[in-house]
Protein backbone atom coordinates (compact mmCIF):
# COMPACT_ATOMS: atom_id res chain seq x y z
CA UNK A 1 0.00 0.00 0.00
CA UNK A 2 2.82 2.37 0.90
CA UNK A 3 4.41 1.95 -2.52
CA UNK A 4 1.16 2.85 -4.33
CA UNK A 5 0.97 6.14 -2.43
CA UNK A 6 4.62 6.95 -3.15
CA UNK A 7 4.16 6.22 -6.84
CA UNK A 8 0.99 8.27 -7.14
CA UNK A 9 2.53 11.25 -5.31
CA UNK A 10 5.66 11.11 -7.48
CA UNK A 11 3.56 10.82 -10.64
CA UNK A 12 1.45 13.82 -9.57
CA UNK A 13 4.53 15.93 -8.84
CA UNK A 14 6.29 14.96 -12.08
CA UNK A 15 3.24 15.60 -14.27
CA UNK A 16 2.54 18.89 -12.47
CA UNK A 17 6.09 20.10 -13.12
CA UNK A 18 6.13 18.86 -16.73
CA UNK A 19 2.60 19.76 -17.84
CA UNK A 20 1.86 22.62 -15.48
CA UNK A 21 5.17 24.47 -15.57
CA UNK A 22 7.72 23.24 -18.14
CA UNK A 23 5.32 22.81 -21.10
CA UNK A 24 3.54 26.21 -20.74
CA UNK A 25 6.87 27.95 -20.18
CA UNK A 26 8.39 26.31 -23.27
CA UNK A 27 5.38 27.29 -25.41
CA UNK A 28 5.52 30.86 -24.09
CA UNK A 29 9.21 31.15 -24.98
CA UNK A 30 8.71 29.60 -28.43
CA UNK A 31 5.70 31.84 -29.16
CA UNK A 32 7.51 35.00 -28.08
CA UNK A 33 10.47 34.13 -30.32
CA UNK A 34 8.51 33.00 -33.39
CA UNK A 35 5.49 35.32 -33.07
CA UNK A 36 6.51 38.29 -30.89
CA UNK A 37 3.72 40.66 -31.98
CA UNK A 38 0.94 38.09 -31.59
CA UNK A 39 2.21 36.68 -28.29
CA UNK A 40 2.22 40.19 -26.83
CA UNK A 41 -1.50 40.59 -27.61
CA UNK A 42 -1.28 42.10 -31.13
CA UNK A 43 -1.17 45.54 -29.56
CA UNK A 44 -1.41 48.61 -31.78
CA UNK A 45 0.72 51.62 -30.85
CA UNK A 46 0.19 55.23 -31.82
CA UNK A 47 2.76 57.82 -30.82
CA UNK A 48 4.37 55.24 -28.51
CA UNK A 49 1.09 54.62 -26.64
CA UNK A 50 -1.03 51.46 -26.75
CA UNK A 51 -4.41 52.36 -28.25
CA UNK A 52 -5.85 48.91 -28.72
CA UNK A 53 -5.40 45.42 -30.04
CA UNK A 54 -6.15 44.17 -33.53
CA UNK A 55 -7.88 41.22 -31.81
CA UNK A 56 -10.52 43.21 -29.90
CA UNK A 57 -13.28 45.50 -31.13
CA UNK A 58 -13.61 49.05 -29.88
CA UNK A 59 -16.56 51.39 -29.95
CA UNK A 60 -16.49 53.94 -32.79
CA UNK A 61 -19.57 56.15 -32.89
CA UNK A 62 -18.44 59.23 -34.82
CA UNK A 63 -19.71 59.50 -38.39
CA UNK A 64 -16.09 59.90 -39.52
CA UNK A 65 -15.23 56.32 -38.54
CA UNK A 66 -16.15 52.88 -39.79
CA UNK A 67 -18.34 51.30 -37.10
CA UNK A 68 -17.85 47.74 -35.81
CA UNK A 69 -20.55 45.17 -35.15
CA UNK A 70 -22.83 45.96 -32.22
CA UNK A 71 -21.62 44.49 -28.93
CA UNK A 72 -23.45 42.81 -26.06
CA UNK A 73 -20.25 42.44 -23.99
CA UNK A 74 -20.89 44.17 -20.67
CA UNK A 75 -21.80 47.77 -21.42
CA UNK A 76 -20.50 47.29 -24.95
CA UNK A 77 -17.02 46.25 -26.11
CA UNK A 78 -15.99 45.35 -22.55
CA UNK A 79 -13.15 42.80 -22.78
CA UNK A 80 -13.70 41.77 -19.16
CA UNK A 81 -17.30 40.84 -19.91
CA UNK A 82 -17.13 38.99 -23.21
CA UNK A 83 -20.34 37.33 -24.30
CA UNK A 84 -23.53 37.55 -26.27
CA UNK A 85 -26.90 38.81 -25.13
CA UNK A 86 -28.43 35.29 -25.07
CA UNK A 87 -31.72 36.74 -26.29
CA UNK A 88 -33.85 34.52 -28.51
CA UNK A 89 -34.83 35.64 -32.01
CA UNK A 90 -38.37 36.05 -30.72
CA UNK A 91 -37.35 38.33 -27.83
CA UNK A 92 -39.00 41.75 -28.25
CA UNK A 93 -36.00 43.59 -26.79
CA UNK A 94 -33.68 42.04 -29.40
CA UNK A 95 -36.12 42.60 -32.25
CA UNK A 96 -36.60 46.26 -31.26
CA UNK A 97 -32.83 46.86 -30.99
CA UNK A 98 -32.17 45.30 -34.39
CA UNK A 99 -35.04 47.20 -36.02
CA UNK A 100 -33.79 50.46 -34.49
CA UNK A 101 -30.29 49.79 -35.86
CA UNK A 102 -31.72 48.97 -39.30
CA UNK A 103 -33.83 52.15 -39.33
CA UNK A 104 -30.82 54.27 -38.40
CA UNK A 105 -28.62 52.68 -41.08
CA UNK A 106 -31.30 52.94 -43.78
CA UNK A 107 -31.68 56.65 -42.99
CA UNK A 108 -27.93 57.07 -43.56
CA UNK A 109 -27.87 54.98 -46.76
CA UNK A 110 -31.32 55.00 -48.37
CA UNK A 111 -31.99 52.29 -50.90
CA UNK A 112 -29.07 50.05 -49.87
CA UNK A 113 -29.62 46.71 -48.15
CA UNK A 114 -28.13 46.69 -44.64
CA UNK A 115 -25.40 44.06 -44.13
CA UNK A 116 -26.44 41.65 -41.38
CA UNK A 117 -23.24 42.06 -39.36
CA UNK A 118 -23.97 45.76 -38.78
CA UNK A 119 -27.11 44.89 -36.79
CA UNK A 120 -26.24 41.56 -35.13
CA UNK A 121 -23.73 40.98 -32.35
CA UNK A 122 -21.00 38.35 -32.45
CA UNK A 123 -20.84 35.55 -29.90
CA UNK A 124 -18.13 37.32 -27.91
CA UNK A 125 -19.25 40.89 -28.50
CA UNK A 126 -15.61 41.71 -29.23
CA UNK A 127 -15.21 40.72 -32.88
CA UNK A 128 -12.69 43.21 -34.35
CA UNK A 129 -13.63 42.47 -37.96
CA UNK A 130 -16.59 43.18 -40.20
CA UNK A 131 -17.38 41.88 -43.65
CA UNK A 132 -16.16 43.85 -46.65
CA UNK A 133 -19.84 44.54 -47.49
CA UNK A 134 -20.33 46.16 -44.06
CA UNK A 135 -17.23 48.32 -44.55
CA UNK A 136 -18.22 49.40 -48.08
CA UNK A 137 -21.76 50.14 -46.83
CA UNK A 138 -20.31 52.83 -44.54
CA UNK A 139 -17.98 54.44 -47.10
CA UNK A 140 -20.28 57.28 -48.19
CA UNK A 141 -21.00 58.41 -44.61
CA UNK A 142 -17.29 58.34 -43.67
CA UNK A 143 -16.23 60.07 -46.90
CA UNK A 144 -18.74 62.89 -46.30
CA UNK A 145 -17.66 63.36 -42.69
CA UNK A 146 -13.96 63.44 -43.63
CA UNK A 147 -14.37 65.48 -46.83
CA UNK A 148 -12.95 62.64 -48.94
CA UNK A 149 -14.20 61.18 -52.17
CA UNK A 150 -16.11 57.91 -52.05
CA UNK A 151 -13.53 56.51 -54.49
CA UNK A 152 -10.55 57.29 -52.19
CA UNK A 153 -12.37 55.80 -49.21
CA UNK A 154 -13.38 52.71 -51.23
CA UNK A 155 -9.73 52.20 -52.21
CA UNK A 156 -8.65 52.38 -48.58
CA UNK A 157 -11.29 49.83 -47.59
CA UNK A 158 -10.20 47.56 -50.46
CA UNK A 159 -6.60 47.75 -49.22
CA UNK A 160 -7.80 46.51 -45.81
CA UNK A 161 -9.79 43.49 -47.01
CA UNK A 162 -8.04 40.39 -45.69
CA UNK A 163 -8.73 37.19 -47.64
CA UNK A 164 -9.71 33.84 -46.16
CA UNK A 165 -6.95 32.34 -44.02
CA UNK A 166 -4.95 29.88 -46.12
CA UNK A 167 -7.42 30.57 -48.92
CA UNK A 168 -10.16 28.43 -47.37
CA UNK A 169 -10.68 29.15 -43.65
CA UNK A 170 -13.19 31.79 -42.59
CA UNK A 171 -14.46 34.63 -44.72
CA UNK A 172 -12.89 37.82 -46.13
CA UNK A 173 -12.82 40.49 -43.42
CA UNK A 174 -11.83 44.05 -42.57
CA UNK A 175 -10.23 44.99 -39.24
CA UNK A 176 -12.11 48.08 -38.06
CA UNK A 177 -9.41 49.57 -35.81
CA UNK A 178 -6.67 49.24 -38.41
CA UNK A 179 -8.88 50.79 -41.11
CA UNK A 180 -9.88 53.69 -38.85
CA UNK A 181 -6.25 54.40 -38.00
CA UNK A 182 -5.43 54.59 -41.70
CA UNK A 183 -8.43 56.88 -42.24
CA UNK A 184 -6.99 59.18 -39.57
CA UNK A 185 -3.57 59.09 -41.24
CA UNK A 186 -5.12 59.82 -44.65
CA UNK A 187 -6.97 62.92 -43.46
CA UNK A 188 -4.19 64.47 -41.35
Amino acid sequence: MHSVWKTSIRFTLVTTVLLGLAYPLALTVIASVLFPHQSAGSLILKDGRVIGSSLLAQSFTSYSYIHPRPSAAGNGYDATSSGGSNLAQSNKKLVDRIQGDIDKLVAQNPGKPVPIDLVTTSGSGLDPDITPDAAYYQVHRVALARHLSDDATNKLVAAHVKPRTLGMIGEPRVNVLELNLDLDALTK
